[in-house]
């Protein structure tokens, strides 16, 4: 998301957590745990006074495809919440599966084509803004950085009549 504001202001980039307590699967070994997100409305990342942060959005988005093995059965919704850590350079460098119950056994053949999509994803790099005001109250900015960050997608995979498809959009905001 990307947050401009007057410079001399606090900053807050205030992300919610979901109300279940949802585990992460590692992707390349099923489901692991991982510790119990904040409750809803707690600040994850704060800006210093001073700071803007700009960018973290798509510029390349790859849909996955609807795995081929479950075409037969033709589901009708099969959802996979999946976190992307973007690095510095605005590319996806890894993809954990987010499983609220346990997921049944086609879960991970979604899940595959969610990660290998997401893999070619690219972002605009988050850019954090450094700004200060002179002795005249005058800002201006003093350095910037990149850093790496993370979203949570929902894929939405479904069948109608033999016909799949995919949808897919944000569910939170990117944090670092």
């Amino acid at each position: 998301m990307a947050c401009r504001t007057v410079p001399w202001q606090c900053v807050l980039l205030v992300l919610a957590g979901c109300a279940s307590s949802p585990r992460i699967a590692p992707p390349s070994r099923g489901n692991a745990s991982r510790p119990i997100p904040p409750p809803p409305g707690t600040t994850r990342f704060q800006l210093a006074l001073g700071d803007v942060s700009m960018g973290a959005t798509p510029v390349k988005q790859v849909a996955p495809v609807y795995p081929a093995s479950q075409l037969a059965a033709c589901s009708s919704l099969q959802e996979v919440d999946a976190q992307l850590a973007v690095n510095r350079a605005g590319r996806v460098s890894d993809v954990r599966g987010i499983v609220i119950d346990e997921a049944p056994p086609p879960w991970d053949q979604f899940f595959a084509a969610v990660r290998a999509a997401a893999l070619q994803w690219r972002f605009t790099p988050l850019q954090i803004e450094h700004w200060a005001a002179d002795a005249d109250g005058n800002t201006h900015p003093v350095d910037s950085e990149t850093r790496p960050f993370s979203l949570v997608y929902v894929f939405r995979f479904e069948c109608h009549a033999g016909r799949p498809s995919v949808a897919m959009e944000p569910s939170g905001e990117a944090h670092p």
